[in-house]
């Protein structure tokens, strides 16, 4: 036996040194991407590329106050400067147009390849006539500066078309070369980063790199730096539910520990011994996550600090019971015998309600169930093959489990007095859940750690630059590049009309950066030869304000567009098309198809969807993706799962309970009592107008794997008094009763503690399980009644 238990303990730390390695090597995450589905329909597909790698997620937006107009001017055009040579972003705009001088030659130079006016009827005599007289009449404009130098080159004003079809419908406002705000109050710049949304390390450095940047200005005392966008909010949600995880467990692991030492003596040794299981069950939880999953996200994080909970009532649940002789080893046999099968019985119910879990079709939920299973899992094992090991004899002095176990004792008989009217309580809860409207509602969003004042600052910078979140994205998918731009412009023609007809301000598209290569060989064909293109001419210049001899330059241009190979992304490389062409395109791999998004901007009138999607209803590889509905069907999809599986686990822990027990009498004694305690907790916060997520279903689950315990060792204790057959009544177990008020007293500071939290996610959990857990203890003492309780000692 000493060599068995040595064996365990020796296999035990190498289990530790490797969960701890693994840990150590963990990537953590924050996007709510994690709590998308697994398999998504085509809408939230696109929706799943744009929160991970679309341009939505890369987007940057600053914002710099303070000092005067020509300080901020200044400031925004270095940062521009600086921002663009470090290489962490694909794209920095600000109103600088100094460095598109370039882009601006290479767009002269393809205009007939790129431009919206080129087919055959534009090169016709006729044709080149309304061109010309067109773009002759802007001479007396604002724009004449910009037609006059290259009228010659391009007398059809292909180069004005194309600024026209590339500008955006809402463009910030311009003061002093640079963008500022509505009010002129800051100026204002926009950045994609070119880490994914997904890659939170890159996008941390990314926004470091824009504080160092605006630091290191001469103006940057007298300026204040706002930063926003997705990578931030997702960088700060991270950092924040670091931080907060480590508050909650250094708060919570000091007042176990307070409680540990009050109870056993102020044995530091025991103290030790009792946090084993927990130690080992966080590692364990996200070390299988880890290797499952390739990341832990923060969430789990979060709830990783409540399996101290339940991970700790275990090592309470041997030390107190395992009490025995010194140097004997009689405690841990015992407890082998009578205590572990209820311990083992109670995990095998808490796997029964998490496994469900691991089946979802959401991983952010698949990785809260299996953070479950393996950290309970571990701890139990640690209590039982550690525990008994290093630690026979159960904790040597009483502390004050003798004062616990004397007071629960008489607490427990005045309870079982209050049965009737705690059972008409469970009722009337489940009335008045019947009764209100249902309480399970809220959005992906409440999963977010974001603050208001961080979602108003965002929403502020957004209208400065024109860069409101896109309500309704239409996207379309297909088999390679070239497949994408061409249904990109069959979408497009569709959008025109809504546009022409004024239910669309405008919208931007991959096909109006680089047209498919049908189009651009169409274009190119419509472009007739020298010889054609100067008899056609001199028809469409009598009589007009341009001799044909004077566009000889244009004949040339023209001729030499003709041999141009067509366009392809590559071209677009170091210039900052491309950065505007990648945020609108996905690329596929494997079987995921190639995405474009042509992104809408709406107007002043409210965006017509059901006509949208009409407009498309011919079209299958056309998605009209109502952001916001997506998120809410989503959410409701993930819950309404949840709920389903969370039924089959409490299913499969009755079948448990039943086969174990063989009695329908105990199985709802316990059954009775957990589910009282339940339906009182979720009828209170409904009462108080507490809005129910999937987080608090998740807190139902732990409520039930941890109260479910106490209502075992409940019945444990009626199920012994009914097998007692000596004179008299059989004695209550004190040392088992203070460690059921014990281990509850532990883990409801523990819950309590996260129901301060200001993480959402993490308050949710406590306002379900701590309450929860006090109540199943108290429940199960009512309903779990001894026939006849013996006097205490």
């Amino acid at each position: 036996m000493r060599r068995l238990r040595h064996t365990a303990v020796l296999l035990w730390l190498l289990f530790v040194l490797v969960a701890a390695v693994i840990t150590a090597r963990t990537h953590y995450v924050a996007d709510l991407s994690a709590f998308l589905p697994r398999n998504p329909s085509a809408e939230q597909a696109v929706l799943l590329d744009q929160l991970q790698s679309g341009v939505a997620s890369r987007l940057v937006l600053i914002g710099l106050e303070g000092g005067d107009a020509e300080q901020r001017a200044r400031a925004s055009l270095e940062l521009g400067r600086a921002l663009r040579a470090s290489g962490a972003f694909d794209a920095v705009h600000n109103g600088d147009n100094s460095a598109f001088a370039d882009t601006g030659q290479f767009l002269f130079a393809h205009r007939y390849l790129l431009s919206p006016g080129v087919d055959a009827q534009r090169f016709t005599a006729e044709g080149l006539r309304e061109a010309i007289d067109e773009t002759t009449s802007l001479l007396g404009t604002p724009a004449g500066s910009l037609v006059k130098p290259i009228l010659l080159r391009d007398p059809t004003g292909e180069t004005l078309r194309m600024a026209e079809h590339m500008l955006p419908a809402q463009a910030p406002r311009s003061e002093g070369g640079v963008w500022v705000s509505r009010d002129g109050a800051r100026a204002v710049l926009l950045a994609t980063t070119h880490a994914d949304g997904g890659d939170l390390d890159g996008q941390e450095q990314a926004l470091a790199l824009v504080r160092a940047r605006f630091a290191q200005q001469a103006d940057a005392p007298a300026l204040t730096l706002l930063v926003s966008g997705a990578g931030s909010f997702a960088v700060a949600s991270r950092a924040q539910i670091k931080t907060e995880v480590e508050k909650l467990a250094m708060a919570g692991g000091v007042i176990v520990v307070g409680l540990l030492l009050l109870s056993f003596g102020g044995s530091l040794r025991t103290l030790f011994t009792a946090l084993l299981p927990v130690s080992t069950g966080v590692l364990a939880g996200i070390a299988a996550v880890s290797l499952a999953f390739g990341n832990v996200h923060g969430i789990t994080l979060g709830f990783g600090t409540t399996l101290i909970g339940e991970a700790v009532d275990y090592a309470i649940y041997y030390l107190i019971q395992a009490r025995g002789a010194p140097h004997t080893g009689a405690g841990a046999r015992r407890w082998l015998q009578v205590g572990w099968p209820t311990v083992r019985l109670g995990l095998w119910t808490s796997l029964c309600g998490f496994a469900a879990l691991l089946f979802s079709g959401f991983p952010g939920l698949a990785q809260l169930g299996l953070f479950s299973v393996a950290g309970l899992a571990g701890a139990a094992l640690t209590t039982r093959l550690v525990l008994t090991a290093v630690a026979p004899d159960g904790a040597p002095g009483l502390g004050l489990r003798r004062h616990l176990g004397r007071g629960v004792a008489v607490a427990m008989r005045w309870l079982q007095r209050l049965r009737w009217p705690l059972a008409a309580l469970a009722v009337a809860a489940a009335v008045a859940l019947a009764w209100l409207p249902s309480p399970w509602r809220g959005d992906l969003a409440a999963l977010s750690p974001v603050g208001e004042d961080k979602l108003q600052l965002d929403a502020s910078l957004r209208g400065d630059l024109g860069a409101s979140d896109p309500g309704v994205v239409v996207a379309v998918a297909a088999a390679d590049e070239a497949g994408v731009l061409q249904a990109a412009e069959a979408a497009g023609a569709r959008l025109d009309r809504l546009v022409a007809a004024g239910q669309l301000a405008g919208y931007a598209s991959p096909a109006r950066i680089l047209p498919s290569p049908a189009l651009q060989q169409a274009r190119r064909d419509a472009l007739p030869d020298t010889g054609e293109l100067r008899r056609r001419l001199e028809q469409a210049t009598q009589d007009g304000p341009i001799a044909s001899p004077r566009l000889a330059p244009f004949v040339e241009e023209v001729e030499r567009a003709r041999g141009q190979p067509l366009l392809t992304r590559a071209a677009l490389d170091g210039t900052p098309l491309a950065a505007a062409f990648d945020a609108l395109m996905v690329p596929g791999g494997g079987e995921r198809p190639w995405r474009g998004m042509l992104t809408l901007s709406q107007g002043s009138q409210p965006l017509d969807t059901a006509a949208l999607r009409a407009a498309f209803a011919d079209m299958p590889q056309v998605q009209v993706v109502d952001i916001a509905g997506e998120l809410r069907g989503m959410y409701a999809r993930y819950l309404h799962e949840a709920g389903v599986q969370a039924a089959f686990g409490a299913l499969a822990l009755c079948l448990v309970l039943l086969v174990h027990l063989r009695s329908w009498a105990r199985l709802w004694r316990i059954a009775q009592a957990v589910g009282a305690a339940s339906l009182i907790v979720i009828a209170t916060l409904a009462l108080a107008g507490v809005e129910l997520g999937i987080l608090h279903l998740v807190g139902l689950l732990l409520t039930v794997a941890i109260g479910s315990n106490y209502a075992l060792f409940f019945d444990q204790l009626r199920a012994e008094q009914d097998a007692h057959r000596g004179p008299g009544p059989m004695p209550v177990d004190e040392d088992l009763l203070a460690s059921l008020a014990l281990a509850n007293v532990t883990a409801a500071t523990s819950f309590f503690l996260l129901a301060l939290s200001s993480i959402p996610t993490l308050s949710a959990l406590g306002q379900v399980v701590a309450p929860g857990i006090v109540l199943c203890l108290l429940l199960s003492a009512a309903f779990i009644p001894t026939r006849a309780a013996a006097r205490v000692q």
